[in-house]
């Protein structure tokens, strides 16, 4: 299984990053950057989020009912306003302060050389396609679950797992220690 950055950079999802490239007038460089360093935080937010059953829970019915998938499925929806407000919304869920948002903007700003403030933009979009992708993967193109939640549990821990291994724990505190380390 892939993680969350293999499939947002999978060729079925090129028009989706190329939407991003566009509306924020990067390069597929900057772009693949800025989703490099902003999606990590993500899945560790999501991570942390669906370690109890009620936080699992949440975000199955929010990949039922949200239709994040249209994300994906139609990239011209990503320069709506809607979009921003729906990602602003994952973004609140996600890491429960604006405060929280602005420091991954902070921190991904010095490891892809992108400004904080563009970062702060593009963050409620990537948000969205870390939605949409999730919803692809856990809910397929028909829009009914695949499995349980025991088996998507399993599922989304493989997206949310960076390097593969079949756990998130070193992932996490990896992470850690490189900022602890800064």
């Amino acid at each position: 299984m892939s993680n969350l950055l293999d499939v947002l950079f999978a060729d079925e999802n090129k028009a989706a990053m190329d939407e991003v490239q566009k509306n924020f007038n990067l390069s597929e460089q900057e772009t693949r950057a800025a989703v490099e360093e902003l999606i990590p935080a993500l899945s560790r937010g999501l991570q942390k989020n669906t370690e109890a059953t009620p936080g699992m829970d949440e975000l199955l019915e929010a990949l039922r009912t949200g239709k994040h998938e249209r994300y994906m499925e139609k990239p011209g929806t990503l320069g709506a306003p809607e979009t921003i407000k729906d990602g602003n919304d994952i973004l609140g869920h996600i890491f429960g302060s604006k405060e929280v948002s602005r420091e991954v903007a902070t921190r991904a700003s010095g490891k892809s050389g992108l400004s904080s403030s563009l970062l702060k933009k593009m963050l409620p979009v990537v948000a969205s396609l870390a939605m949409g992708a999730l919803s692809k993967q856990v809910l397929g193109s028909s829009g009914r679950t695949k499995t349980t939640r025991a088996g998507t549990g399993g599922l989304l821990s493989s997206l949310l797992d960076s390097d593969k291994d079949g756990s998130i724990w070193d992932d996490v505190l990896g992470m850690a220690a490189r900022t602890l380390l800064r």
